[in-house]
């Protein structure tokens, strides 16, 4: 027992490193927690690409607050070195399937373009600080080769958030920040080079009044840096060459960032104006078609307040054409998600399978009536059903204003027309009328939708029938009569039915014993001329006989011939 016990303890020490390693966390790159990763990585860039600029180009920025540079330096470092352990973290998908193996995850990083910026971006050249001093910045330039990481976040959260367009806008706002605060950077530190108040051009002398603050230096070099890229004027010329080179890289720099910008926002406002078209139906065509077809004035003033009622709630109508790009199950949970609650309310879908109310939930049509619409009239012939979501309808007499009952969200009319319930005295007849008193939201139900999604549930559907006719009863508009006359009719039809499937079967076996009975005879036949031509391929054909007997008469001659020959000379050999 002791060496059983050694083996399984010597067995299970190499395989317990291998276990505490499985145990390591592994981040899937489309979850939250690498999502909020990224979006904390978004401070230490952008600490370096604003801050560290600014304090190459204003010494005296990176002279007064030195502690507080190096603590910010070196956290944002801590962060870049985080990073690349998430990095070997996280895991990829192949195949679709997320690989969570840590060695394929480490070999796939490695031999990446971005593990080599990682690493040169943590190059330590601020070592170079011991020998040159701690005030030159630049010396951190490497770690602005993370920025795509920034680009990676920023490509996360516009595709997570619920204002894509916003974030677009305000990421383009950021950009044009960080140029001109780029620029005007530059601007501060060329205008050291070529010296303070040398001409009008560069910054004023530091020695006159306000002009030697760090805020009055920054803010006036950024104000004039946004009059140089937005090619607003009003700027002092240039007297140098150097000048001359700025301003000429800043127009153009300015002519590009003006053609990003009008393209960026003339895409943000092409994208708005497509989902508006998309989630709200276009009516302007609807306009148009009004005016040439010259409807009155009174019914257009009620489609154009349709079309605003919809616009101003936020109402959609074709929800089927939003979703249509989804997987079928994925856009049946979303449809479950939304509409469930409201169709588990209809009582004749109560108790009924899962499965059948998420076929039921995506037939469903979202329709909007306006005040005073007539959803239906009494004696209409009823194709669907309706599911009250919002407003209040009314149950009106034939005059159209006497009401005999008002029914709010959540209630149901009509379910009754789109069922064959055997017996139902009114058919398939509208037995009321229905008003919208204001501006309602209902849910339509196609009988032809219902039944195609019932003929894969047959179990439901009998279900519902013995709902519907318990409702029939209640309301005293179930015929028994008709119902036992129905049935019976559909009983001998099914029985005559069956009759003729019963002859069709046996004229189908006698057909099958006629077809096997011929094929068998064709069979004989082919077998026995088969034979035939064996045979008489042994009989000699008459033009070989003719052949035969031209070969043996010459044959003949030849012999008495030599009999004569010999005969003659017999003698004389004797």
């Amino acid at each position: 027992m002791s060496k059983d016990n050694k083996v399984k303890t010597t067995e299970s020490s190499p395989s317990a490193p291998s276990k505490a390693r499985k145990r390591l966390p592994v981040l899937d790159p489309s979850g939250d927690y690498y999502y909020w990763w990224l979006n904390t990585m978004v401070f230490p860039v952008m600490y370096n690409l604003i801050i560290v600029v600014c304090r190459a180009c204003f010494p005296d920025l990176q002279h007064s607050y030195l502690v507080a540079w190096f603590v910010l330096d070196y956290t944002s470092d801590l962060l870049y070195l985080l990073d690349i352990g998430v990095r070997f973290h996280t895991g990829f998908l192949e195949q679709g399937i997320l690989v969570v193996d840590k060695g394929m995850i480490a070999s796939r990083y490695v031999r990446t373009w971005s593990f080599l910026l990682d690493l040169a971006s943590l190059v330590p050249t601020d070592a170079a600080y011991v020998r040159l001093g701690p005030h030159i910045p630049t010396l951190r330039l490497n770690r602005f080769l993370r920025v795509p990481r920034l680009f990676e976040a920023f490509d996360r959260t516009e595709t997570r958030t619920a204002y894509p367009n916003a974030f677009r806008i305000a990421k383009l706002m950021l950009y044009i920040f960080v140029v001109i605060h780029w620029n005007s950077c530059l601007y501060f530190a060329l205008s050291r080079y070529l010296g303070f108040g040398r001409d009008a051009w560069v910054y004023p002398d530091p020695a006159q009044p306000g002009f030697e603050r760090l805020r009055r230096q920054y803010l006036y070099s950024f104000y004039f840096s946004t009059l140089i890229l937005t090619t607003v004027g009003d700027t002092p010329l240039p007297a140098r060459e150097e000048e001359y080179l700025f301003m000429v890289g800043d127009f153009l720099l300015a002519v590009m960032g003006f053609a990003t910008i009008m393209g960026s926002m003339s895409s943000v406002i092409y994208n708005m104006n497509t989902a508006d078209a998309a989630f709200y139906p276009d009516h302007a065509l609807v306009k148009k078609y009004m005016k040439l077809q010259r409807v009155n004035r009174r019914l257009e003033r009620r489609v154009i307040d349709w079309y605003q009622h919809l616009q101003i709630n936020k109402k959609m109508t074709n929800e089927v054409a939003i979703l249509q790009h989804l997987p079928e199950r994925l856009r049946a949970e979303v449809a479950v998600s939304v509409h469930l609650s409201t169709l588990s309310r209809v009582q004749i879908f109560q108790n009924c399978e899962a499965s059948l109310l998420e076929e039921l939930v995506l037939k469903l049509q979202p329709q909007t009536y306006s005040p005073g619409e007539y959803v239906c009239r009494k004696g209409d012939i009823g194709r669907e059903m309706y599911i009250i979501r919002e407003g209040q309808l009314a149950v009106v007499a034939d005059d159209g204003v006497t009401q005999y009952a008002v029914l709010g969200a959540g209630l149901y009319f009509g379910e009754i027309s789109i069922i064959n319930i055997k017996g139902n005295m009114s058919g398939n007849r509208r037995t009321a009328n229905i008003k919208s008193l204001g501006y309602s939201d209902l849910f339509c139900l196609s009988k032809e939708d219902l039944r195609e999604v019932l003929s894969e549930y047959p179990q439901a559907q009998a279900v519902m029938e013995e709902k519907g006719r318990e409702i029939l009863l209640k309301m005293n508009k179930l015929d028994v009569n008709a119902e036992a006359a129905e049935i019976a009719l559909q009983e001998a039809t099914e029985s005559r039915l069956k009759g003729l499937d019963q002859q069709l079967d046996d004229l189908q076996t006698k057909f099958a014993r006629l077809l096997a009975e011929l094929e068998s005879s064709a069979l004989k036949i082919a077998y026995r001329i088969e034979r035939l031509e064996w045979q008489t391929r042994e009989w000699p054909m008459p033009e070989d006989m003719a052949e035969a007997d031209d070969e043996a008469e010459p044959g003949e001659g030849t012999s008495k011939d030599g009999e004569e020959k010999a005969g003659q000379e017999g003698p004389s050999g004797i």
